[in-house]
C-alpha cells in the first residue's frame, strides 16, 4: 500500500483551516467552565450539605458516562427541547435548528469539563491548609478576599499539572465535534478523504496536527509552572 503524499499535503493545508475552530472550542470551554468549577469545588470543600451533594451527584454522573454518549444524547435532545420551548411555550416563530452547530459543541464540552475541573480544583484546594483561611479572617479580610488573594493563587499552582492534562484531553476530545456538524480538524479531513477513500492519509494528517497542538499546550504549561514555582517558593519563604 502506497500513501498518497500529494493528497496528504493538500489535505494538511485544508486541515490547518480547522485549527481556529478547535482552539476556539477549547478556550471558550475552559473560560466558562473554569470559574464555575472553582465555585463548585469550594462548595464541596466547605461541605455545603445540599449544594455539595448535588455537585457530587453531577460530577459522578458526568464522569461516569462517555463523552461520546453525552454528545449523542445532548445533540439529539437539546435542539428538540429548545425548539419546543421557543415555538410551543414562548410562541415565537424561530427555527433553532438553524443555529450554528458549534453552540451545541460548546454546551457539551462545558458540561463535561465542568465536572472534570471541579475535581481538579477540589483536590488543589485540599493542598492549601485550612488555617490560612482562618488567618485571613483573623486579620480582617473577608472570606472572598482571603480566597482571592491567598487560597486561590496557591491552589492554582497545585492544580497546574492536572489543568495541563485536562486541557490536552479537551483539545483531543474536540475531534468528536464533527459528530455535531462542526467544521473542525477531523470533519475537514474526513470530508476530504471521502472523495477518494484516502482515510489513512487523512488520519495521519489529523494525528500530526493534534500531536503538534498538544505538544505546544504542554510546553506552555511547563513555562507557566516554572514561573508559578517561583511564586510558590516566595509564599513558602
Amino acid at each position: 500500500m502506497e500513501l498518497n503524499i500529494k493528497f496528504m499535503g493538500e489535505t494538511l493545508l485544508k486541515v490547518l483551516a480547522g485549527i481556529p475552530t478547535t482552539l476556539e472550542i477549547t478556550v471558550i470551554t475552559l473560560v466558562v467552565a473554569g470559574p464555575l468549577a472553582f465555585l463548585f469545588a469550594i462548595a464541596r470543600a466547605e461541605n455545603k450539605k445540599v449544594a455539595g451533594r448535588l455537585i457530587t451527584a453531577y460530577v459522578s454522573f458526568i464522569r461516569g458516562t462517555p463523552v461520546i454518549l453525552q454528545i449523542l444524547f445532548l445533540y439529539s435532545l437539546l435542539p428538540s427541547l429548545l425548539n419546543f420551548l421557543v415555538k410551543d411555550v414562548l410562541g415565537l416563530d424561530y427555527n433553532v435548528f438553524n443555529w450554528n452547530p458549534v453552540i451545541y459543541a460548546y454546551t457539551v464540552f462545558i458540561i463535561n469539563n465542568l465536572a472534570v475541573l471541579t475535581e481538579v480544583f477540589r483536590s488543589a484546594l485540599a493542598t492549601v491548609h485550612q488555617g490560612q483561611l482562618e488567618a485571613g479572617l483573623s486579620v480582617g479580610m473577608t472570606k472572598g478576599q482571603t480566597y482571592w488573594k491567598i487560597i486561590i493563587p496557591q491552589a492554582l499552582v497545585s492544580a497546574l499539572p492536572n489543568l495541563c492534562n485536562t486541557t490536552v484531553n479537551l483539545l483531543k476530545s474536540t475531534s468528536l465535534a464533527y459528530m455535531m456538524g462542526v467544521k473542525e480538524i477531523t470533519s475537514i479531513a474526513r470530508t476530504a478523504a471521502a472523495y477518494g477513500y484516502n482515510y489513512i492519509e487523512a488520519y495521519l494528517d489529523i494525528f500530526f496536527v493534534y500531536l503538534v497542538l498538544c505538544t505546544i499546550v504542554q510546553l506552555l504549561f511547563r513555562l507557566i509552572e516554572k514561573k508559578m514555582s517561583a511564586y510558590k517558593q516566595l509564599l513558602a519563604g
